[in-house]
């Protein structure tokens, strides 16, 4: 592969494998806390620690495919920057909203509405690169540039609570 079509998307790529080191983590989670409980075979019944654990795994791995997807949309067709600052958030912000989970299922709400946010934005990111698109190929006006830099001027505002 040319060595400059891996330079833009390597940022993206080292955001995929932390998040598989992440959902690593929280099927480890699972899987020890059914072990204190169920011994070595699974079960879906058991004690509320093992519930609060499955269940807040289970809302992660859900919500996993729709994050890769706008993050590589917004990613390739937006601005790599962006969308890997938006990523790395949105990690930090699912793993808050796991061990809020563990906890009382209301320590886990904060953590959810910012990655709710977070996917928006990179929704949003994937749109106007769709649309910038478009506009090429129809219009022959490009506004890549503008599109990125509006983009890389309000991904810091995604840390404002």
């Amino acid at each position: 592969m040319d060595q400059e079509a891996v330079g833009y998307i390597v940022l993206l790529v080292i955001i995929t494998l932390m998040s598989v080191i992440q959902n690593a983590f929280f099927a480890s989670k699972v899987e020890q806390e059914s072990k204190n409980y169920a011994g070595k075979t699974f079960q879906r019944a058991g004690p509320s620690a093992f519930e609060r654990v499955f269940t807040a795994n289970q809302n992660c791995r859900d919500a996993y495919p729709t994050f890769l997807a706008v993050l590589w949309c917004a990613g390739l067709l937006c601005s790599q920057a962006a969308a890997a600052f938006a990523g790395l958030m949105y990690l930090f912000v699912r793993q808050k909203y796991f061990v809020g989970y563990m906890g009382e299922r209301t320590q886990s709400t904060p953590g959810y509405i910012f990655g709710k946010r977070i996917i928006i934005f990179l929704f949003l990111m994937s749109v106007a690169g769709v649309f910038n698109y478009y506009l090429v190929l129809v219009f022959g006006s490009d506004f890549q540039i503008y599109i990125k830099t509006v983009t890389n001027t309000i991904s810091p505002l995604l840390l404002i609570p």
